[in-house]
């Protein structure tokens, strides 16, 4: 095992043990005496703890481990409905929320119109409402949330949890978020606790979603989300890679030779959001006499056939896998996945072309293109994901468990 129960000499605590029972890796006892080289005393003491949190529980019996027979190890798995999580994912004009199992299923969803500039104090408020009408729709109480997660369409400070200067969220740059949402909650649900809110990009929380629940086993996957805006997600090691301050993947801004008279959201000339985004596109329609006022509406005429929609996207996807050429030759991922409301057939066809014309063969000789495996719940599952592995990292069920008095 790596980490403190890998370091000789180091003594593996609850978290640790909890953590090799949630990958897998060490599922009975005698796996996880093994795995620690902790005594089975140790190990009960450990266990009991996490037992008593209602944090793990029993399952069946497993093989039997010796060939003279004897009775069936009993498994431990780690018990996914003790608690829920709250997700909500912010788009400019829409939101979508739901409530979860610890495990990422879905219990509960609500979609509606919310239009981000609104602000922050009228858009968490909302938030707060819908998130008290899923839990009670999911038959679930306030008490049984431990955690929030949000995805935010801009760059996020995740020590902070406040986004920074992001370009199509006017009123947003420094609020609090998490302090707002939280009261908002508290507002609404009755009983609610002082439960922890994580703030994350929205393309870095779809990435995570994604890569965790269909491509586990890449170790360096990319998603493009062309919506309203552009954005990357990158998930390195299985961990979201941010960069120092929460800007990587902020590709829209990247300046391009075809957008040299385009003004962009940020106020700069020639960004790639600026001539390729679903935004961009629906303001090339607007002006071609077909109304669009976002990527949604860009989306919608895609699905109808819309030849003027058509061969804008496809025009879109050309420009937007010419930039790919460069993030791919520079990151090597295994999977680069297009999401968003312009990831469709037409749009895929332009990255394909110009992409494959300008990275190198060695680039993308193993790269799989691909859209997206779970749509528009993928920002809420990663959202899920991201407070699990926040609440249940071994480094913070000591102190969690110290607070529940076990």
């Amino acid at each position: 095992m790596t980490g403190r129960a890998g370091r000789p000499g180091a003594q593996a605590g609850a978290g640790d043990l909890l953590q090799l029972v949630r990958s897998g890796r060490a599922t009975t006892r005698g796996a996880l005496q093994q795995a620690t080289g902790l005594s089975r005393a140790t190990v009960g003491q450990r266990l009991d703890r996490l037992f008593r949190a209602g944090w793990l529980r029993e399952g069946a019996g497993g093989p039997v481990g010796s060939p003279l027979g004897g009775r069936p190890s009993i498994t431990l798995e780690f018990d996914d409905a003790h608690a829920v999580v709250l997700a909500a994912d912010l788009d400019t004009r829409h939101a979508r929320a739901a409530a979860l199992s610890l495990s990422g299923e879905i219990l509960a969803e609500h979609s509606g119109a919310l239009v981000i500039e609104d602000g922050p104090r009228a858009v968490l408020g909302e938030l707060g409402r819908w998130f008290a009408e899923l839990l009670e729709k999911a038959g679930h109480r306030a008490h049984e949330v431990c955690g929030i997660g949000l995805a935010v369409p801009g760059p996020v400070d995740s020590d902070t949890g406040r986004v920074v200067q992001p370009p199509i969220m006017p009123g947003w740059d420094g609020h609090d978020i998490r302090g707002r949402l939280r009261r908002a909650f508290a507002e609404h649900a009755h009983g609610a606790a002082d439960v922890p809110v994580l703030v994350e990009n929205d393309a870095n929380l779809m990435a995570y979603g994604e890569q965790r629940a269909g491509h586990p086993d890449c170790s360096a996957f990319v998603l493009i989300k062309v919506s309203t805006g552009i954005g990357a997600g990158v998930v390195v090691g299985g961990r979201i890679y941010r960069g120092i301050d929460g800007g990587a993947g902020d590709i829209g801004h990247i300046r391009v030779p075809e957008g040299a008279g385009a003004l962009c959201r940020c106020g700069s000339y020639g960004c790639l959001a600026a001539v390729a985004s679903g935004g961009a596109v629906a303001h090339r329609l607007t002006e071609a006499g077909v109304p669009a006022a976002s990527g949604s509406d860009v989306r919608d005429l895609l699905a109808a056939g819309h030849p003027e929609a058509v061969a804008l996207a496809r025009e879109a996807g050309r420009r937007v896998g010419d930039v790919l050429a460069t993030v791919v030759t520079l990151l090597n991922p295994g999977v680069l996945m297009i999401a968003g409301d312009l990831a469709g057939t037409h749009f895929l066809t332009g990255v394909r072309e110009l992409l494959y014309q300008r990275a190198l063969p060695r680039s993308t000789a193993h790269l799989d293109v691909v859209t997206s495996r779970l749509g528009e719940r993928s920002a809420l599952v990663g959202a899920g994901a991201l407070v699990v592995e926040y609440l249940y990292a071994p480094e913070r069920v000591e102190e969690r468990l110290l607070a529940l008095g076990v």
